[in-house]
């Protein structure tokens, strides 16, 4: 068994998969660096991140995938599950060695996997715009918390950029610990310290928010029961079509 050892980025898979057809060795496995060796191996290799040699690779996978596939597997990377490094590894090293393009031969696992946990992310990043909700802190910036079970929330940025323009928002992964602050020109990156992480939740606390926040809340939750048809109200398709977990997000449900 031959096991690589990595840094968990997605350039770093790229490296990986360079060094290996570079060595003429692959993994059986990937492991992050620190993790412990299986009882039986018979040779571990360190891989080191390398941007030219990542960015070499996918400019190879861009010559032999459509825009489409190639956002499938950025889309499967961020799904964060346990075993997609391996499964990205074997389908792009199918994708490099095949004569032909693989992408529609879904009666390969890995090309049918892909597929599927590509189309997962993507749903999950459809349900975060259709729940996302701001609230407007004291200083004047919209504030949008969200959990998504998935680490879509780049995907989403240039959306609220193209959305939300002409204000100051800052949209924040509380489960990553890390989120995006627009400045009404630029978006960076942001994460906060421990100690003030603690204070973000899916509703800020009054001392937060903005003077009349709680004003529009409660007029939004009042327009929302009275347009209402009570007779119409189905709560089971509403859970099917609303997950609960966006919820707590949402001032009409609280």
């Amino acid at each position: 068994m031959t096991v690589f050892f990595y840094d968990m980025t997605f350039e770093g898979l790229l490296t990986a998969l360079f060094d290996a057809y570079f060595r003429k060795t692959f993994p059986d496995l990937l492991l992050a660096e620190g993790e412990p060796l299986p009882l039986f191996y018979d040779d571990a290799l360190h891989v080191c991140t390398d941007k030219e040699k990542s960015s070499r690779v996918w400019k190879g996978l861009e010559k032999r995938l459509s825009a489409t596939s190639l956002s499938m597997i950025t889309y499967c990377w961020l799904s964060e599950l346990p075993t997609v490094a391996g499964l990205l590894f074997r389908y792009m090293r199918k994708v490099i060695d095949s004569p032909q393009s693989i992408e529609q031969n879904f009666g390969d696992p890995d090309v049918l996997e892909v597929s599927h946990i590509a189309k997962k992310v993507s749903s999950e990043r459809t349900h975060v715009l259709e729940f996302l909700r701001f609230q407007k802190a004291a200083d004047g910036t919209y504030f949008a918390p969200v959990e998504p079970l998935y680490n879509v929330i780049s995907l989403i940025i240039l959306y609220l950029k193209d959305r939300f323009a002409d204000q100051k928002w800052l949209f924040y992964d509380l489960k990553r610990g890390y989120g995006y602050y627009y400045d009404l020109q630029n978006v960076s990156q942001v994460t906060f310290p421990n100690d003030q992480t603690q204070r973000l939740s899916a509703s800020l606390s009054d001392d937060l928010l903005d003077k009349d926040e709680k004003l529009f809340q409660q007029l939004w939750k009042e327009y929302f029961n009275t347009i209402a048809i009570k007779a119409r109200i189905n709560p089971r398709l509403q859970r099917q079509n609303m997950p609960m977990r966006f919820w707590k997000y949402m001032t009409e449900k609280q």
